[in-house]
């Protein structure tokens, strides 16, 4: 199967899908101008993903440290071994007894998917797909179904939003205020492993590091303890508050600018997992960038919630950086946020907006 080209017409999610679908094993090799990434698949399945300029905090080796699964001195020794005989880290890890199998294999993942939600932002670049037999040790790497990536990337892309809402910057702490309750369904083992976690006076960033779940997942079941009462978020000391808001606006306005065509192309082909047709979710595809509105009311539904999650994506970083919504939906075009289409599409009608009394928002669909 050749699959190369560049990501303007052919997005990650797409790309994943199709190799999914075909269960074909390789590697996928992808390219922008700020980094180099390696996707390794295995009969459909990713099984790692590897930045070419990975960043010395997302290498396995400073994510073990930081989670306290080793020591600083431990690692330098694993290092040292692995320079002379030029094996894998993990493997020699595992070997020394330094970590266990299923450590290594949860950071592992871990450190995968980090890489490939990434990706999901990625909106210029390009791709080439090189189909052959590839290796991979099913005792410390977990494969992930392509179906499965686009799912939660799509339900990351909804949800960030709200999380961001009340886990506004990284230099937050947490105090418990309350037990975690016997019977509820929103108490996860995520929830009880960070509520375990959240010391006085660790921040959201540590948090993230020692719960092993990633920045999501972390945020998201603080903000499920704090909605519980079982914890109350401190305010970051002013100088770190305001740096970590501008980092996270920042990132949001990236995400934003970049991610239009990759949000179009996640939401219509998760339409087409439920159905189970590819070609229809290409058809759709061109439809959306050709520049018409759908026609069809399931796909105009289906495409419009996840337009609502954008545009409420952009309100939220104008609200950081503002302190508050903007008076009309139009300032989000003028400041760069969002296009003119995005206020309507895909109805021929612009999006319902206004501010409420209480510092809110109320944002919904045209009546079709």
């Amino acid at each position: 199967m050749a699959l190369t080209g560049t990501l303007e017409d052919f997005g990650i999610a797409e790309i994943l899908q199709l190799i999914g679908q075909q269960a074909k094993s390789g590697v996928l090799h992808l390219a922008n101008a700020d980094e180099e990434i390696h996707v390794v698949l295995a009969e459909g399945a990713v099984v790692s993903a590897e930045s070419a300029r990975r960043k010395h905090k997302e290498r396995l080796g400073a994510m073990l440290v930081r989670a306290e699964l080793i020591s600083r001195d431990a690692l330098a020794r694993a290092l040292q071994v692995q320079s002379r005989t030029l094996r894998r880290l993990g493997d020699i890890l595992v070997e020394l007894e330094l970590v266990t199998k299923q450590d290594l294999k949860e950071m592992t993942t871990l450190q995968t998917t980090e890489t490939i939600y990434r990706l999901f932002e990625w909106k210029k670049g390009t791709y080439d797909f090189e189909a052959g037999a590839v290796e991979w040790d099913p005792g410390t790497v977990t494969p992930l179904r392509a179906e499965a990536l686009l799912m939660e990337g799509f339900r990351r892309l909804d949800e960030w939003p709200i999380v961001r809402r009340k886990i506004a910057s990284p230099a937050m702490t947490f105090v418990r205020c309350g037990p975690l309750p016997d019977h509820d369904a929103s108490v996860g083992p995520a929830e009880r492993r960070v509520h375990a976690l959240a010391e006085p006076g660790r921040t959201v960033e540590r948090l993230v590091d020692l719960a092993r779940l990633g920045e999501f997942e972390t945020c998201k079941a603080l903000l499920t303890l704090v909605n519980l009462g079982c914890l109350e978020g401190l305010p970051a000391p002013r100088r770190s508050a305001t740096a970590g808001v501008g980092a996270y606006a920042r990132s949001w306005r990236q995400r934003l600018r970049r991610g239009a065509s990759g949000l179009a192309a996640t939401a219509l082909l998760s339409g087409a997992l439920a159905g189970g047709a590819w070609l229809a979710a290409d058809r759709h595809l061109a439809a959306v960038r050709a520049g018409p509105p759908l026609e069809e009311g399931a796909a105009q539904r289906l495409f419009a919630r996840h337009q609502l999650a954008r545009l409420a994506g952009a309100l939220e970083v104008w609200r950081l950086e503002r302190g508050a919504y903007p008076e009309r939906l139009s300032a989000l075009v003028e400041d760069g946020l969002v296009t003119a289409a995005d206020l309507r599409r895909p109805w021929s009608e612009e999006y319902h907006y206004r501010r409420t009394p209480d510092g809110g928002f109320v944002l919904i669909p045209p009546l079709p």
